[in-house]
């Protein structure tokens, strides 16, 4: 083959890799230009999506500085003119929200521990111990979430009523030390703590360990984030339990935040300022919870998704 052959040979082939990287080029740029439309539009169906979410708690904070005159005005008013910042003291003034905040916190010291202690310690023996029956016991545990409340609340209540507990805060704590209402806890932590390789059991029992000593030293310290996890769930379900509370509890010396907030909507219902200012009061706290808490949340809950 001559010189020139080779050349005009050479130049096509240089041609044809340009041509091929070009429209390698293109496509690429045609991909990028589809993932950002498609990027796009799910952040514009999140961002309506948050929006229609948002909508109730705005008209809670809108009314809660409003009069009884601007929250019922026709067309409706979207901001409040004046504002009423007074509502958020005279409903304070209204009712001993700081009794019932007591009260929360008391039955929520308790109620955290308790169930961290007993969900941790079930997802345990359920999960690192090996014993006969435990995979039939773990089923029947499982079964129980679908059994709804409403089938154990009047037994329930005859029980503790017949032992003397009714109208006492046992009722609403002493439950969660062995478990009580916690086998979505207990199956979360187990799907956790199957994660953890078998090895460190194994050291610590050559060692002349006990399972106490590996759930205490090995199991816990490796569990913060789904523990974090169930702490916070804990707090926002004790927090919101109207329930329990409505069931067990008649000093109105002894009602919750729950339970006062509703007695609150029942005497003060044609005052509806002071209600919605009530209610931000309420939920604030779990606001402000949740934007702390949310990193801790979002790891545990991915966490215990690690291993079935």
């Amino acid at each position: 083959m001559s010189a020139t052959s080779q050349t005009i040979i050479t130049t096509e082939a240089v041609a044809v890799g340009t041509q091929l990287a070009g429209t390698g080029r293109r496509r690429d740029r045609r991909a990028q230009t589809r993932s950002a439309i498609g990027r796009a539009v799910i952040y514009v169906l999140l961002l309506v999506g948050v929006g229609f979410a948002l909508v109730p708690f705005f008209w809670l904070i809108r009314s809660s500085l409003m009069d009884q005159v601007q929250i019922f005005a026709s067309p409706p008013k979207w901001l409040p003119n004046p504002v009423v910042w007074s509502n958020y003291p005279d409903a304070l003034k209204a009712a001993p929200f700081a009794r019932y905040l007591f009260n929360t916190l008391n039955i929520m010291v308790l109620v955290v521990p308790g169930t961290l202690l007993s969900c941790s310690a079930a997802a345990f023996a359920f999960s690192r111990l090996h014993w006969r029956g435990r995979n039939v016991f773990f089923a029947l545990l499982i079964s129980g979430m679908m059994l709804p409340y409403a089938v154990t609340l009047i037994p329930t209540f005859i029980a503790w009523q017949k032992l003397g507990f009714v109208d006492t805060y046992i009722p609403l704590t002493i439950p969660a030390f062995f478990g009580a209402g916690g086998a979505f806890y207990i199956f979360m932590l187990r799907q956790f703590f199957m994660a953890i390789p078998n090895d460190l059991d194994n050291a610590v029992y050559i060692d002349g360990g006990s399972p106490w000593t590996v759930y205490w030293r090995v199991i816990l310290p490796l569990s913060k984030g789904p523990l974090t996890l169930v702490a916070v769930f804990t707090i926002i379900a004790v927090w919101n339990d109207l329930l329990n509370p409505l069931i067990y509890l008649s000093d109105s010396n002894k009602y919750t935040l729950s339970l006062g907030l509703a007695s609150f909507r029942g005497l003060y219902n044609s005052q509806w300022g002071l209600l919605m200012a009530a209610s931000v009061m309420v939920i604030a706290p779990l606001i402000v919870l949740f934007f702390f808490a949310q990193r801790q949340i979002m790891e545990g809950i991915a966490l215990t998704g690690v291993k079935g």
